[in-house]
């Protein structure tokens, strides 16, 4: 199958099964000289990974790295690096129902319908282990992006009807939190809310917000390599997001100019907006402010009531799904969000080395 690797300089492939022997990604691109270990991708690594609160799947898995190649006395060599994370708690057989007929919400039907068949032991290639890859590589593009002094940071903006309150604003909580809302008071809010979904067999959509700051001005192609058409489709490539908004969003088709226009000032010889409806891109290119994005998830497909389908042979049937399986999927999300984002920024910036003659003059001319 095609559409597995991801980016132009800084290129990533992921690879493996949610019940095969292991999933990974090979890195290629990366720049010779950072400084990595394990332990720096695993902290990502651990964001995401299931069994670890009462809203996540109870599947326990240790999602542990290693670093296959790529890396030499603590650096990388600018060689591709291989990163490898077994599966350790596969429970095929929950699954082997499902080989007859189609869940709802599912890829199991278009998997069927592109392939001629589908690994249906936990969603093989569609399911959401395969984030393991990315959020291992993007751990890496953190890192490379941070020696640049840019930052990415993701948060849940809301849960069902729960929205965080952003005024009181708590970094800390967003890696503290079961929902990984960046304030306590809404967390206990998403909490009851979710406990309800669960007493109802049903499960909960949401929203992810990621920020972006300290990215210069200039960064992104026009037309069609916009860096917000590249971004959208990073965060639209991940399985459960249904919408991107980059800035003001969906607001903006009921807004009016001169509200949505971002007005310039000259801020002690530096050009700044006074406001930041545009989401820090302007004409598909950074503006210098910061960038705001928004991932819509939808609710997790894997609910235990009774649902409608049609099996293999074409007939109705009803359903009652078993396994473990995620209430919501919005916290165990933020990290890939985060690490999709922070893959295509740094590969834009790669890219933006050959924009402009004098960045070639600079390094080459002696």
């Amino acid at each position: 199958m095609a559409g597995s690797t991801f980016g132009n300089i800084f290129k990533i492939t992921t690879w493996g099964e949610s019940h095969g022997k292991a999933l990974g990604v090979v890195i290629d691109g990366c720049p010779a000289g950072l400084p990595i270990n394990e332990n720096d991708i695993q902290i990502y690594l651990n964001r995401r990974k299931p069994g670890q609160t009462s809203i996540s799947t109870p599947r326990k898995e240790a999602d542990q790295v290693e670093i296959l190649s790529g890396v030499f006395d603590g650096k990388t060599t600018g060689t591709p690096i291989s990163l490898i994370v077994p599966n350790t708690s596969q429970k095929s057989a929950d699954y082997s129902e499902i080989a007859s007929y189609y869940r709802p919400g599912h890829a199991d039907y278009t998997f069927d319908a592109k392939f001629g068949f589908r690994d249906y032991t936990g969603g093989g290639r569609s399911s959401g282990r395969e984030t393991i890859g990315r959020v291992a590589a993007g751990a890496v593009a953190c890192k490379l992006l941070k020696e640049m002094g840019i930052s990415v940071i993701a948060y849940t903006r809301a849960i069902g009807p729960v929205s965080a309150d952003l005024t009181h604003f708590d970094k800390e909580a967003i890696t503290s939190t079961p929902t990984c809302m960046p304030d306590h008071a809404s967390d206990q809010k998403a909490m009851a809310y979710l406990k309800d979904c669960m007493q109802k067999k049903d499960s909960s959509g949401g929203i992810i917000e990621c920020l972006v700051d300290g990215l210069p001005a200039g960064i992104g192609d026009p037309v069609f390599d916009k860096l917000d058409a590249n971004l959208s489709k990073a965060i639209m490539s991940i399985g459960a997001v249904k919408a991107v908004e980059i800035g003001d969003g969906t607001q903006v088709s009921t807004s009016v100019g001169s509200v949505n226009n971002d007005a310039f000032f000259n801020n002690h010889g530096i050009i700044e907006k006074k406001t930041n409806h545009a989401g820090g891109i302007l004409g598909g290119i950074s503006d210098g402010s910061r960038i705001i994005l928004r991932a819509h998830v939808k609710p997790t497909p894997s609910i235990f009531s009774p649902q409608e389908t049609v099996n293999k042979n074409g007939e109705n049937i009803e359903i009652e799904i078993k396994g473990r399986h995620d209430p919501v999927i919005v916290p165990r999300a933020v990290v890939v969000v985060e690490a999709m984002t922070a893959i295509t920024i740094l590969d834009a910036c790669m890219l933006n080395m050959t924009a402009q003659l004098d960045y070639l003059k600079e390094f080459y001319h002696h």
